[in-house]
């Protein structure tokens, strides 16, 4: 490992972000609120400032990245860019909150998980409700994979840090050969659905303002507002459908979307053994809900039809946005519904969860097993479509479930022992684990009531669901750091 030229990567990744703080400032300018536009430009400068630093520190460094290179700088990049993010949020004078907030907001934002101790946000300046959305929206495809696009260009290689970011067990494969037009055609995809939701928005009846904003949440799967009520403050049902489908959309896996962009062609969706696996759970989980909903409340008409779907999308996708208070509706729902953010979306996607590949080779090893004990000396491989899976896969897969349930346990366990209940522990734990947002209890609206020490876990969480834990936790492993 050459922590030198590690640190010149982080600087350059940190004077990219920096340029991100021209957004809101233009947005606090035009709307009159000064006292954000030095907030924001100061962040700028101090943001640059050190990650200029840390590249002259071995500006002639020049070396290839290794895999063990690609873990440190991707832990690094998010845990430091959470820090200089939640600046505007701690030195804005109008949203008076500790630091430990102000952190907390910031990772929520950038790991896409939607989770906020804000409250009363209809009254907050609209350029930091704007900066919360653009964190969302650069988080949501990984800002790594945006500065892979750009780093090829320094000369500096990308594919060890693609590796370490992109989620999924599939993870080694590419789109192009090149992991430099990898990274721009992914983001040209993410860019226009960003624009095209956007458009949608618009439309139907939101601002401009709201539009780009939701847009922004939508795409990354989010789950941000810049309403109190969420979205439910729009009620108009267009604007609610066009959020189901862009949030469906969303959490398909972005290589095929790349497919579908470059080859211009739609049927390979169909042939995709996940998202097949990801439709079908999001139907059985709108019909299951709506079935409850019809007999415990008074109607079936389409409101509820529409008021299921949203929010079984929402949930089950891990955005988080919020029509009504799905904690109130009979228990059955919202643990059903939570079940469901588990699994979260595809893999390649901008969704949470543990992703609906891996939750569906879980299923097939378990099958396979049933079989074995009824036929001990045959021989079954695990399919996909109809491609047998290489066994390595499907024991990561095991691996990665038996580790994502001990970090749960013991960051529930935390929770409890700070004397939060059991369903607001669970449901916090699972919300930011799995980059949901809104958890049950307690946290059904936001996570001011929490104590710092409950925050500070679930911080952790959040970053540890965004980086799918082997990532983050590799780095505190002995043999990592052997020679």
């Amino acid at each position: 490992m050459n922590f030198l030229y590690t640190l010149r990567i982080l600087g350059v990744l940190l004077m990219m972000f920096s340029i991100a703080q021209l957004f809101p400032a233009c947005v606090a300018y035009y709307y009159g609120e000064y006292s954000l536009v030095r907030v924001f430009f100061n962040t700028l400068l101090v943001t640059f400032v050190c990650g200029f630093l840390l590249y002259i520190v071995s500006a002639n460094r020049k070396e290839d990245l290794r895999t063990k290179d690609g873990f440190i700088i991707t832990v690094l990049f998010w845990t430091v860019l959470a820090v200089f993010g939640s600046f505007p949020f701690f030195l804005a004078e109008e949203v008076e909150i500790s630091y430990i907030d102000a952190l907390f907001e910031s990772i929520s934002g950038l790991t896409t998980t939607g989770a906020t101790v804000l409250i009363g946000l209809d009254d907050l300046p609209r350029s930091l409700l704007f900066y919360r959305q653009l964190l969302q929206w650069l988080g949501g495809m990984g800002i790594i994979v945006l500065a892979v696009a750009v780093l090829p260009l320094l000369g500096i290689g990308g594919m060890q840090l693609y590796k370490a970011e992109t989620p999924g067990p599939l993870r080694d494969s590419k789109l192009t050969p090149r992991i430099k037009e990898t990274a721009k055609a992914l983001w040209y995809v993410y860019l226009t659905m960003t624009i095209v939701c956007a458009l949608a928005y618009k439309v139907f009846g939101m601002t401009t303002y709201d539009a780009i904003c939701h847009a922004f949440s939508t795409v990354s799967i989010g789950g941000f507002s810049t309403h109190e009520e969420n979205f439910g403050f729009f009620t108009q049902s267009s604007i609610r459908w066009t959020a189901v489908v862009f949030m469906i959309i969303s959490g398909i896996n972005f290589g095929l979307h790349y497919i579908a962009w470059s080859k211009k062609r739609l049927l390979h969706y169909f042939y995709d053994s996940e998202v097949k696996t990801y439709l079908l759970i999001l139907l059985c989980t709108f019909g299951l809900t709506f079935l409850t909903l019809s007999i415990y409340l008074d109607g079936a008409g389409t409101k509820l039809i529409q008021e299921s779907a949203f929010q079984v999308v929402s949930i089950a996708t891990t955005t988080g946005f919020l029509t009504a208070n799905y904690s109130s509706w009979p228990l059955f729902v919202p643990i059903l519904l939570l079940t469901a953010a588990f699994i979260g979306a595809c893999a390649g996607s901008t969704g949470g969860g543990i992703k609906v590949i891996r939750a569906l080779i879980l299923a097939k090893q378990g099958a396979r097993e049933i079989t074995k004990l009824v036929h001990p000396n045959a021989v079954i491989s695990i399919k996909l479509g109809k491609k047998p899976l290489n066994p390595r896969i499907a024991e990561s897969v095991w691996g990665f479930f038996s580790i994502y349930v001990m970090v749960f346990l013991i960051l529930f366990m935390c929770l409890l022992a700070q004397g939060n209940d059991f369903i607001t522990s669970f449901s916090a734990v699972g919300a930011t684990l799995n980059n949901l947002g809104p958890g049950l209890g307690d946290v059904s609206n936001n996570y001011q009531a929490l104590s710092n020490f409950s925050k500070g876990s679930l911080c952790v969480a959040m970053l540890l669901g965004r980086l799918e834990i082997f990532t983050l936790l590799v780095l505190f492993t002995p043999a990592f750091w052997r020679h």
